[in-house]
């Protein structure tokens, strides 16, 4: 998801803990055309469901339909699932130029609860564009993923082993990752192969087709970058006007991505207590004592809940997706020396898709089922040891979290393909891809690796010199110059900088 919409529910909503991965064979076009020939029965949108999030009804000029996909897209007559849409149409229908699809990130995010929080920054879009979304597969009302019940979830969020300091508390973290993977098959084994990265830009070349569009035009953000390089990978031909926002680093594996994020984090981390006066060097070893002390006495709550280590650095990392939420941070810092840990709390609760009643969306489940599909990469705890000094080096706030999360997709029921995404587009029209210097999750490199990897002409990158993940709708440079191509064409210049 985009800084404005993280900001908006207060946290980011969709931490990378490690690379994303995936995709797959060489281009191909070959589409099922009794699906692709289907009419979408398009009504008033109901309130998002508890899977995709919750939240009230979007209100007037929003559609809902349900699109029928291919469970097994090598089995285009085989069996089917059904994909969740959300669309408004183009305010200005004499100028309207198509459909605009749109994809949040995550993987795991519901595009059919988020894009009409979003709405109100792509109103320019909208006048010309249908504004659309979706829940890809595995997500929300998209056949969503199922593995364990709120209670279970609930300890598994606020569990202490997050960040293991004894063999005993590494062998419960592995023993809870190896129950957490049985449960995912027990519930959801049917769809889980098929959860792809490249089976959702299959889906959206068949919503291309059943919206009428000959050309897909795109706005991906963070996880959705990669999933648009996918797309341009396997349809090239296809591809209209793409943006792709917050990049990921499509050249990583999950080891160097996950370095990346340590490092991205640390540095918003450090323009955060810049922000406040603070030594960056100093305020990181105090956050980082702080939080270790929860392992032996955590943060008390209005609620009646605890706030462990893990649940408090979830927190803290959800506050740095936008310098909006920064203050929250300030807040919750204040709050947690007095032993307090409501803010904290609220801020991980977002991020972790859990709201007031105790209900959990599937954002956890969807994002680790597409991740563990995709990659081909298995960690063991030897490995976790052998890495982990390189993490810790580069933040000894955040860099245990990600290494401890990279064992994440052993014994998955599912073989990933490969360790990286083949995102090379020859022949694609231009795509404007945008990395931002001071983004936590996707930093700003993997856009110009991006666009390398699309192909000379293909890939147009933009650099914008400001904090947070996401630019569209923070930076006024961007924002002008996305909707000029967007709107009216206009390719700018690759290498142009946004102040």
């Amino acid at each position: 998801m985009s800084t404005h919409i993280r900001a908006s529910r207060l946290a980011a909503g969709a931490l990378a803990l490690l690379a994303l991965a995936g995709c797959g064979a060489g281009p191909q076009e070959q589409r099922p055309d009794g699906l692709a020939g289907q009419r979408l029965d398009w009504s008033d949108c109901k309130a998002p469901s508890v899977a995709q999030g919750g939240g009230t009804p979007p209100g007037k000029g929003w559609e809902c339909a349900t699109m029928k996909a291919p469970l097994d897209h090598a089995k285009p007559d085989g069996e089917t699932i059904d994909v969740a849409l959300i669309r408004k149409r183009a305010t200005d229908e004499d100028r309207r130029i198509g459909s605009l699809l749109y994809n949040f990130g995550g993987p795991g995010g519901s595009g059919v609860a988020t894009l009409p929080l979003a709405a109100a920054d792509y109103t320019k879009l909208n006048s010309r564009y249908d504004l659309v979304s979706f829940d890809p597969r595995g997500v929300g009302d998209s056949a969503g993923v199922r593995c364990v019940d709120d209670r279970e979830m609930d300890e598994l969020t606020s569990a202490k082993e997050g960040v293991p300091d004894t063999s005993a508390e590494e062998r419960r973290l592995l023993a809870e990752q190896k129950e957490y993977v049985a449960a995912c098959e027990q519930h959801s084994g049917k769809v889980l192969p098929h959860l792809t990265t490249e089976n959702t830009a299959r889906d959206m070349d068949l919503m291309r087709q059943v919206l009428g569009d000959d050309k897909l035009h795109y706005f991906g953000i963070s996880y959705g970058t990669e999933l648009g390089g996918v797309y341009a990978h396997l349809f090239p031909k296809k591809v209209g006007r793409a943006v792709l926002d917050a990049v990921v680093d499509p050249s990583k594996g999950t080891v160097q991505s996950a370095i990346s994020q340590t490092r991205g984090f640390q540095h918003a981390l450090d323009n955060y207590l810049k922000s406040t006066g603070k030594d960056p060097k100093q305020g990181t070893r105090e956050l980082a004592a702080l939080l270790e002390g929860l392992d032996t006495k955590p943060l008390s709550t209005l609620d009646g809940r605890e706030v462990t280590r893990n649940l408090a650095l979830t927190g803290v990392a959800s506050s740095l997706y936008s310098e909006e939420t920064w203050p929250y941070l300030s807040k919750a810092l204040l709050e947690a020396k007095a032993g307090k840990g409501d803010t904290l709390l609220l801020l991980a609760d977002v991020y972790n898709s859990r709201d007031p009643q105790g209900r959990y969306g599937n954002q956890q489940a969807a994002g680790a089922a597409i991740r563990c599909a995709d990659s081909s990469e298995r960690f063991t705890l030897d490995d976790v040891k052998k890495q982990l000094p390189a993490y810790e080096k580069e933040s000894p706030v955040f860099g245990a979290l990600l290494a401890w999360g990279l064992p994440s997709c052993n014994g998955w029921p599912v073989t990933g393909e490969r360790a990286t995404p083949e995102v090379g587009a020859e022949g694609a029209a231009p795509m404007l891809v945008i990395g931002n210097t001071g983004d936590p999750a996707t930093p700003v490199e993997g856009a110009a690796r991006m666009s390398k990897a699309l192909g000379e002409g293909v890939g147009v990158t933009l650099t914008v010199n400001g904090e947070g993940h996401g630019t569209y709708g923070v930076n006024d440079c961007a924002t002008r110059t996305v909707n000029a191509y967007l709107l009216d064409g206009k390719v700018p210049s690759d290498g142009k900088t946004c102040a």
